[in-house]
């Protein structure tokens, strides 16, 4: 149960009328307290829309395992790279407002970026450049097809000369001195020809700024949090907010290895890391992606148009593109990727329950969610699980979701 009534806008419902079997989602309590149990998990809030209301929104476990303090469905988590679909949205928002293309290059907006180059051997122990083919685009960036990476996706020379990653980045560095070191940085891959993660939302949200004026965090606080709800979403913990913080176990159940969430360590990102910096709540969160999947309206408040939700969810990895989204997950085999967001081809081949055109996305520290159009289904999943367990939830919760369905 929660803390507070859910808005009226977004009604719970008797999960039955809406084609669940109560006794299977059951299920979900009954796994992820047998995690809890075993010490696998401090605890998770799952949400659950479908057909445009909340059949489910549980908190199972515990907020702090250190204290003992339970979970409530109210609990504010540190959600990572689920912030690169909002910062995407913020960008398709300028797009429909014909202030960006996305056929324009990033360096249009952050001339930082002109003239970059690309590592002739993205795995050599030196650094070899060549001209880049064309410089990437914003639709690049969207879809991860830009040549930028983060510094934990590999060993080579190249990845040893990226500031880290999102969260890391912003700490370390200004905003000017950032976007000047992403300007001198190798690519991993020629643009266009490569799907690879790393720092192209960072720079999604910079372009944001650049356009706007604005600091990323206001620009999505007014065009996206408040007219959505989302009243616990932010870049940075509240003063209110820290008291309802979920935090992760000290160190990995699995490896022993210590564990950092970054809201948990007191330092301050010197800027708004759209691509992994947002903290949030499985309802705000949860109105988010219902949003998306109702076509770019919620709660009589229409934040993209339809045509522009359909661009995105579509799989943008075409023949040309190497397709290596199975280096961030095995599961996701058969997934190609969206302007935000990977996007399922097909029914088989995934190792996970799902429908063709459905899409996810997630984060490290353990959150995960995915929209499914073919059943009108919107789910969130939010957990402090970083490191590699958090692989296990993504595939777990999917089934367990779509095994309730009964219609």
């Amino acid at each position: 149960m929660t803390h507070r009534p859910e808005p009226n806008r977004f009604q719970r419902t008797d999960p039955q009328s809406v084609g669940f079997d109560p006794a299977r989602l059951a299920r979900i309590r009954e796994a992820l307290e047998r995690d809890v149990k075993g010490g696998l998990l401090p605890g998770a809030v799952v949400g659950i829309a479908r057909r445009g209301r909340i059949a489910y929104l549980e908190a199972i476990g515990q907020r702090d395992a250190a204290t003992g303090q339970p979970l409530w469905a109210d609990a504010i988590f540190s959600i990572a790279s689920m912030t690169k679909p909002m910062t995407s949205v913020a960008i398709m928002m300028l797009h429909e407002e014909g202030r960006l293309l996305l056929g324009d290059p990033a360096s249009k907006f952050l001339p930082q970026l002109a003239g970059m180059k690309v590592a002739k051997s993205p795995g050599a122990d030196t650094i070899e450049t060549v001209p880049t083919e064309r410089e990437m685009t914003v639709q690049d960036l969207l879809r991860h097809t830009s040549g930028l990476t983060y510094d934990n996706r590999g060993t080579s020379a190249v990845h040893r000369a990226y500031p880290g990653s999102s969260v890391s980045a912003a700490v370390k560095l200004g905003r000017d001195a950032f976007l000047e070191t992403i300007g001198k940085v190798p690519l991993l891959y020629q643009p266009g020809t490569a799907w690879e993660y790393g720092f192209s939302t960072d720079i999604l949200g910079h372009i944001v700024e650049a356009i706007t004026g604005e600091t990323l965090g206001a620009f999505l606080k007014a065009r996206l949090w408040d007219p959505l709800g989302m009243a616990d979403t932010a870049f940075a913990l509240s003063a209110g907010g820290e008291a309802r913080y979920a935090r992760a176990f000290p160190k990995c159940p699995l490896t022993g290895v210590p564990l950092s969430v970054h809201h948990a360590t007191g330092q301050q990102m010197k800027w708004d890391s759209g691509g992994g910096g947002a903290v949030s709540t499985a309802s705000d969160y949860l109105r988010f992606v219902e949003m998306l999947r109702a076509g770019g309206t919620f709660g009589g408040q229409r934040i993209l148009g339809r045509k522009t939700v359909e661009l995105m969810r579509a799989d943008h990895l075409g023949p040309e593109i190497e397709n290596r989204i199975t280096s961030m997950d095995p599961a996701c085999n058969g997934y190609g990727f969206g302007l935000g967001f990977a996007v399922r081809r097909t029914p088989g081949i995934a190792a996970q329950l799902g429908s063709a055109g459905d899409y996810y996305w997630s984060g490290v520290y353990g959150t995960y969610f995915w929209v499914d159009p073919v059943e009108d289904l919107a789910v969130v999943f939010m957990a402090a699980a970083p490191g590699q367990m958090r692989l296990r939830y993504r595939q777990l919760i999917r089934g367990l979701v779509l095994q309730a369905i009964v219609d």
